[in-house]
């Protein structure tokens, strides 16, 4: 994907959704939220708190909100992305043309903004514990280049790249992965650290 600098180009980019894109970002911005570009997408935050953003898909379009888990969701409009894992965010789903309820809209977002006010957030565990994969284990066995890199690593990023090898399912998909994350490793780079400071 392309790295986006604003949101009008994260908008013609959408060309599916590029007029609802438009219509949703324009009842955001009579909010008093703020927008930037964050991982080459529009984000709107408050106080420097991300409260919810918007996305183009391939067959539909969202905005999906950073703790959406504390909205009310009366019209069950809100979707969990990734059940199991994504504890906070929550998406709302739109189809090509369909029409928007702006008031219904703006009244989630209004929820969302004030929920954040009140300090409502999911706080990510950064003490959790985590195991080692043993196909790490066993390249930090055979290599002490990649020993060393991987135990100058702080905690988080271990456990970004033991998550990461560990959540594939196939054996041929975590040897993949450990091909393309040891690099990094050796770089002393975190497994997300491209996306951080967009």
């Amino acid at each position: 994907m392309k790295k986006v600098t604003s949101v009008e180009e994260y908008i013609e980019l959408h060309a599916n959704f590029s007029k609802l894109l438009a219509e949703l970002r324009a009842i955001v911005l009579t909010t008093e939220l703020e927008e930037s570009v964050k991982w080459s997408s529009p984000v709107y935050s408050l106080n420097g708190k991300n409260i919810l953003g918007l996305g183009g898909f391939k067959h539909h379009a969202c905005i999906w909100f950073f703790q959406g888990v504390f909205l009310k969701d009366e019209h069950n409009k809100l979707v969990n992305a990734q059940e199991g894992k994504t504890k906070g965010l929550r998406q709302w789903r739109f189809e090509i043309n369909e029409l928007i309820d702006n008031k219904l809209i703006k009244a989630y977002i209004v929820e969302a903004i004030e929920n954040q006010k009140l300090g409502k957030e999911i706080k990510p565990d950064r003490n959790k514990a985590f195991k080692i994969p043993e196909l790490i284990e066993n390249k930090m066995n055979t290599n002490e280049k990649f020993r060393n890199c991987f135990n100058t690593l702080t905690l988080s990023k271990q456990r970004e790249y033991s998550e990461y090898i560990t959540e594939a399912k196939r054996e041929t998909t975590k040897i993949t992965r450990l091909e393309k994350i040891s690099p990094l490793i050796e770089a002393g780079k975190g497994l997300h650290d491209k996306y951080k400071n967009c």
